[in-house]
C-alpha cells in the first residue's frame, strides 16, 4: 500500500500531523499562522513537510491535487465556553475555510476535530449546515465525542471529531475502537521525568498521582498564561499532587520538600499530551506551553488515521485507460448517509 497524501490546516504544534503520519500519511503541507507553531513544525519536520506560514484564508484548495486526506484542528474559540460559543458570528470560525478548501481539493476524506461544545444542542443547526454542505459535494459524514483516554493518553481530553469519506471508500469506514484496558496514570506517565534531578518524593508522589489528568487547556493570545486552566482544574490536579498554578522551568531537585507540590514543565504537559519526548517546541515558555495545551493528541490523531486509511485503501476502482496501464479514482458517491452520534450535554 502506497503512502496516502495529505494537506493540513489550522496544524498548530503538529499533533494531528504527527499522529497521521505514524497512521501513514505524507503530508504536502501543514499550514499554520503562529509564528512559533511554525518554527515548531520546522524544527521537527521542516525536512519532510512543507510548512506553510500563512492565514488559511490564503490558500488556494486548487494547487492540491488528487489529495486523499484534508485534515485540521480549526480553532475550538467559537463553540468553546471560554470563547463564549459565538459560533458562526465569530470571528475566529473557520469552518466556513475548512469547506472552502475541501471544495477546491476534492479530497478523498477529511477530518476535522473541535472542543465537545460543538456538540451540544445550542450548535445544532450550524453541524446541520456543515453536514448539508459536505453532503452536496458527496460526502458521507461520521461526527462523534472521542476520549482521548481511550487510545492510551493519560488525560480526560474530549474532542468532537468529524470525518467525511466520499463512496466507494466511505463503506468501508468503521470508527477506531478503544484501545483494551486503561491508559497510564500520570504518575506512571511523569515518575521518569520527575525524578531526574534527584528529587526524593518522587515516588511518592507517583503513588499519589493514581489517576489521569484533567482537560488539559493552552489558553490563547488574548487571555490565559501557562498554567494547567481555570480553578475547577487546579483543584484536580491539586488530587494528584500537582499545582496547577504555573508551569515550571524544569523539575523538582533534591532540596525540594519531600511531600511538596511540584509543577509541571511544558515537557511534561506534552508527554501528558501524547507527544515524544524528542518533540520540540519554539517560543518562550507561554507560546510553548499554549502550543502543547492547545495540541490534539498524537495517538488519538494516528488511531483516527489508521481508520480512515483502511477505508481508502479498499475498493479502489478501477478505469481501464487504453493500454490499461493506470487507475483512475471515481469520485462520483454511490450514497450519502449520515451518521451523528450526539455526545452527552455538558
Amino acid at each position: 500500500m502506497g503512502e496516502l497524501r495529505s494537506v493540513e490546516i489550522c496544524a498548530g504544534a503538529g499533533g494531528q500531523a504527527l499522529g497521521l503520519e505514524q497512521a501513514g500519511f505524507g503530508h504536502d503541507a501543514v499550514i499554520e499562522i503562529d509564528p512559533d507553531a511554525c518554527e515548531t513544525l520546522r524544527a521537527n519536520r521542516g525536512h519532510v513537510w512543507k510548512v506553510v506560514e500563512d492565514d488559511v484564508a490564503n490558500v488556494d484548495g486548487r494547487a492540491f491535487g488528487q489529495l486523499d486526506l484534508l485534515a485540521g484542528g480549526v480553532p475550538c474559540p467559537p463553540f468553546s465556553i471560554a470563547g463564549q460559543q459565538l459560533g458562526e458570528d465569530d470571528e475566529r470560525d473557520l469552518f466556513p475555510q475548512a469547506l472552502r478548501l475541501v471544495e477546491e481539493s476534492a479530497p478523498r476524506a477529511v477530518l476535522l476535530e473541535n472542543v465537545r461544545g460543538l456538540g451540544t444542542r445550542r450548535f445544532d443547526g450550524y453541524r446541520a449546515q456543515v453536514l448539508a454542505r459536505l453532503h452536496a459535494l458527496g460526502y458521507d459524514t461520521w461526527w462523534d465525542l472521542v476520549q482521548a483516554a481511550d487510545y492510551g493518553v493519560p488525560q480526560l481530553r474530549p474532542r468532537f471529531v468529524l470525518v467525511a469519506i466520499r463512496q466507494p471508500w466511505a463503506s468501508h469506514f468503521d470508527w477506531p475502537q478503544p484501545l483494551p484496558g486503561l491508559p497510564p496514570t500520570v504518575g506512571e506517565a511523569l515518575i521518569g521525568p520527575m525524578a531526574s534531578r534527584g528529587w526524593p518524593g518522587a515516588e511518592a508522589w507517583a503513588e499519589r498521582a493514581a489517576g489521569i489528568a484533567p482537560t488539559i487547556v493552552g489558553g490563547s493570545k488574548k487571555h490565559g498564561g501557562p498554567d494547567l486552566g481555570p480553578t475547577r482544574a487546579r483543584a484536580a490536579w491539586r488530587e494528584l499532587g500537582v499545582d496547577g498554578l504555573g508551569i515550571a522551568d524544569r523539575a523538582p531537585g533534591p532540596d525540594f520538600p519531600t511531600a511538596g507540590l511540584p509543577k509541571l514543565t511544558t515537557a511534561m504537559v506534552a508527554r501528558l499530551q501524547g507527544f515524544p519526548d524528542s518533540w520540540q517546541f519554539a517560543g518562550r515558555k507561554t507560546a510553548a506551553y499554549r502550543q502543547v495545551g492547545n495540541a490534539f493528541p498524537p495517538p488519538v490523531a494516528r488511531a483516527l488515521g489508521e481508520a480512515i486509511a483502511t477505508a481508502l485503501h479498499h475498493a479502489e476502482p478501477v478505469h481501464a485507460a487504453d493500454d490499461g496501464s493506470h487507475n483512475v479514482r471515481d469520485p462520483t458517491p454511490t450514497a450519502r448517509q449520515t451518521r451523528l452520534r450526539r455526545p452527552p450535554i455538558a
